[in-house]
């Protein structure tokens, strides 16, 4: 694995210093994995760099992901040896073909995710969103209490003043803990290219962040990203990426999910308790 540069390695020290923190402060943390960039990237943190490898792994699954999400997810828990929790809220009824997406991501996500976390009594849940990548989250802070229906209080945030953070929240339902919620886009596709770290091969293949296969698309044009995907298959993963990169840093993020649930919705399934 390659060595940091400065700017990296202060981002890197900041993020295992709030983990190490939630460690702490809390008696049984876990982590959501969605095997996306941002999500690998902490679970490398937590596991790897601060040294918390027996963590909870939580993968909510939504019985709506791309193949290639459950193939990388089995795959990377394997050779991780991840404490995987795997956790389905299924209902027939509701699909992204029956109901509002609205509807489904809450219950398919957000009612899932209370339920893995009661069932599990989890008291504290790593959560890999940052500040530039949608504005609801901008509202967000490291360390964030959910009262006992799950709800976010996005009017009444903890104050946090250079690395001195609240984190004891009694009523609390659980604390969502954002360890890399203050890194730029470029800096977590740096890190992977520097770090080696293993990334979802639907990034090669145009998509700039992952959802549900009915709801979300690619963001690059098939004619630049499949000479990437070549390189990818051909175990030029390293090449691929250093192509890749600047091409996902110069699109809007999230403008392949759904953008009515993007525009109108998130605030309020963010409320709720939507990750």
């Amino acid at each position: 694995m390659g060595s940091l540069g400065g700017y990296l390695k202060d981002l890197e020290n900041k993020a295992v210093y709030i983990i190490n923190e939630a460690f702490a402060s809390f008696k049984k943390p876990a982590t959501l994995w969605s095997t996306g960039k941002d999500s690998t990237l902490l679970l490398y943190l937590i596991t790897k760099v601060a040294g918390h490898p027996e963590i909870p792994v939580i993968h909510l699954d939504t019985g709506f992901k791309f193949p290639e999400i459950y193939e990388f997810r089995d795959k990377i828990a394997r050779e991780w040896n991840l404490n995987l929790v795997i956790s389905r809220n299924d209902d027939l009824d509701i699909t992204p073909f029956k109901v509002d997406r609205f509807t489904c991501c809450h219950h398919r996500k957000t009612l899932n995710l209370r339920k893995v976390i009661e069932e599990n009594g989890f008291d504290a849940i790593f959560v890999a969103i940052r500040w530039d990548e949608h504005g609801i989250r901008g509202k967000e802070r490291h360390f964030s209490p959910r009262d006992e229906n799950m709800l976010w209080d996005y009017r009444n945030q903890p104050i946090e003043i250079g690395d001195l953070y609240q984190t004891e929240y009694p009523s609390a339902h659980h604390v969502r803990v954002h360890p890399i919620i203050d890194w730029p886009l470029e800096a977590v596709w740096r890190y992977t290219l520097v770090k080696d770290l293993p990334v979802n091969p639907l990034y090669f293949k145009g998509y700039s962040s992952l959802g549900c296969w009915p709801c979300t698309k690619p963001t690059i044009p098939e004619e630049q990203w499949y000479p990437i995907y070549q390189l990818y298959l051909e175990g030029r993963k390293r090449e691929a990426l250093e192509k890749l990169i600047p091409m996902v840093v110069n699109v809007t993020e999230r403008s392949g999910r759904a953008q009515d649930k993007e525009k109108e919705l998130m605030q309020k399934l963010r409320f709720l308790g939507y990750m």
